[in-house]
């Protein structure tokens, strides 16, 4: 098969012929339809991730048909079209067992602990208790942006965050993740405020629902312009970028007893951010994670995206080959597009 690989972190990604993969027993092989280009596959280039195991095939959000089946697999079958959470889990540990298989103890992603999407076929772990089955009403170009940035989305505004109509929600980064939040949030009635440095991102923004946007870069007082503009502080927050300038602007513009998601990725010197934690216990604030989404939880994103409620077509800027791919994840961190790229051609 025909698969994007790199050889070394930060090194040439290039298009190479190798082996097709075989499934597990429990596990199936997929024929990639289409598949995103999300900042967590530039972050495995990068070296960010300690699962990769060099040479490698990135790519994690992904769409496609069933092309082979393990002898245990007993819900899926040849030809099933069908998608997958960016975590898979194991369905017998602890986590799983308590339905969170989103931090599975022995999880698997591809693209990072295997080889990914960006190649024709990609082998999946697990399949009952992972793959998710793509309603007719939902295109796989569509599907393939829900796996990662959508769904992390989804079940940090609507499980963790909790938000309701009505409330003052900001989301700091207007990447994939942020847009996609925004979008949601909105569905559900609040007030979402973006916050970005880049204006033709913020317009983006306000196309996906936000009431107001604040260019961070133009700002001097992120936190306080925000206050102002909310009537004593957000709600919910959520850091969607994933920076110790945004972890903290998140945290510091909460009113009193406000939450904070964290759902950007917190790599190299943004690891171990400063917090204010004078204000988090002054104020009653909660710092929540938010972590990809289970497989059984899909079903109600479906229906509201069926019932169109959602729609994360919106957010795809443009589908590009995988040979174009290879060129584009490298600048993924220049935030170069205001939407989602998708890969739908092999």
């Amino acid at each position: 098969m025909r698969a994007a690989v790199f050889e070394k972190f930060q090194g040439p990604i290039t298009i190479q012929n190798v082996s097709d993969p075989n499934p597990k027993n429990h596990g199936v092989v997929i024929q990639v339809k289409a598949t995103g280009l999300c900042r967590s596959d530039w972050h495995g280039w990068m070296g960010h991730d300690t699962d990769i195991i060099l040479p490698h095939v990135p790519g994690h959000e992904l769409a496609g048909t069933i092309a082979a089946v393990g002898k245990e697999v007993l819900h899926f079958k040849v030809g099933d079209r069908v998608t997958v959470p960016f975590v898979c889990g194991c369905g017998t540990c602890g986590q799983c067992i308590s339905g969170n298989h989103q931090v599975c103890d022995h999880q698997s992603q591809p693209g990072f602990t295997h080889w990914g999407s960006f190649a024709e076929y990609v082998a999946l772990d697990y399949a009952d208790i992972n793959l998710v089955k793509i309603p007719e009403e939902i295109n796989d170009i569509t599907a393939a942006t829900l796996g990662c940035r959508f769904i992390t989305s989804f079940r940090a505004v609507v499980e963790q965050g909790k938000v309701t109509g009505g409330q003052y929600v900001v989301v700091h980064g207007c990447g994939g993740v942020g847009l996609s939040a925004i979008m949601i949030a909105n569905a559900l009635g609040a007030q979402v405020i973006a916050v970005d440095i880049n204006d033709r991102t913020l317009e983006f923004a306000m196309e996906m629902g936000a009431i107001a946007t604040v260019n961070a870069s133009q700002n001097e007082d992120v936190v306080e312009q925000i206050k102002a503009m909310t009537k004593g502080g957000a709600h919910v927050s959520l850091d969607a970028l994933g920076s110790q300038i945004t972890c903290f602007n998140s945290i510091a513009n909460l009113r009193k007893r406000g939450k904070h998601i964290q759902v950007g990725l917190m790599t190299g010197d943004h690891r171990h951010p400063k917090v204010p934690m004078d204000k988090v216990l002054a104020n009653e604030l909660e710092i929540i994670g938010s972590h990809g989404m289970q497989a059984f939880k899909y079903p109600e994103m479906l229906d509201m995206i069926k019932n169109g409620k959602l729609h994360p077509e919106k957010l795809i800027e443009s589908t590009i080959t995988l040979q174009e791919a290879t060129i584009a994840l490298p600048h993924m961190n220049k935030f170069e597009h205001k939407g989602v790229m998708v890969i739908n051609s092999f």
